[in-house]
């Protein structure tokens, strides 16, 4: 179980997760930065969000933030690993390892080797029914999105559980069940992302 600081996304970043995620992540790797900083930096998806007949156009989270990470009375959702990544190595750079697509094994080698890993998941760490996911029409294509989507940083694991800093919460080392969660990220594209020790 891995000892990475705690911080909480709310009151200020409502849809902040990712960052605050990254934050805990680029923090333990020793980089004094904190979620507000990231908030402003990470790229924008601009898109507008728009209904017509019934389809939603807006923006995709693989390239760039959608919507508004401040206040959650407008449209918003979140952002996927590439910004984040791509935020990452502005402070590590060639750091950062892209760990999406990985088995879960993988993830489980890094934390043994102690760094935690920042990963998607959704809000209740366990396969979601497909009446929770909707279609977005954007710029690059369709997408699935699921507004339980939700961002952690994985601090731990045993036979059982798996432990992660929840920035909704603010809860440290928080467990969920290990295949449930494994369900989760698996559900939401196995995206995850670390650093190499320097």
């Amino acid at each position: 179980m891995l000892d990475a600081p705690i911080i909480s996304q709310l009151p200020e970043l409502p849809r902040g997760c990712e960052v605050t995620s990254l934050s805990m992540l680029l923090q333990y790797a020793g980089v004094d930065v904190g979620k507000m900083e990231l908030a402003q930096r990470i790229k924008k998806d601009p898109t507008p969000f728009q209904k017509k007949n019934g389809q939603v156009f807006f923006g995709h989270p693989n390239a760039g933030f959608v919507g508004d990470m401040y206040n959650i009375n407008n449209p918003g959702y979140g952002v996927y690993y590439k910004p984040i990544k791509e935020l990452a190595e502005e402070f590590l750079p060639n750091r950062i390892v892209n760990l999406t697509g990985e088995k879960f094994s993988e993830l489980e080698t890094r934390l043994s080797n102690g760094v935690p890993v920042w990963i998607i998941t959704n809000t209740r760490y366990r396969r979601l029914p497909q009446d929770e996911f909707r279609t977005w029409n954007t710029p690059s294509g369709s997408v699935q999105i699921t507004y339980r989507e939700h961002s952690v940083l994985m601090t731990g694991y045993d036979t059982d559980y798996v432990y992660f800093n929840d920035p909704l919460t603010g809860e440290k080392n928080k467990k969920a069940a290990k295949q449930d969660f494994i369900d989760a990220w698996v559900q939401m594209g196995r995206q995850a992302i670390t650093y190499q020790q320097g």
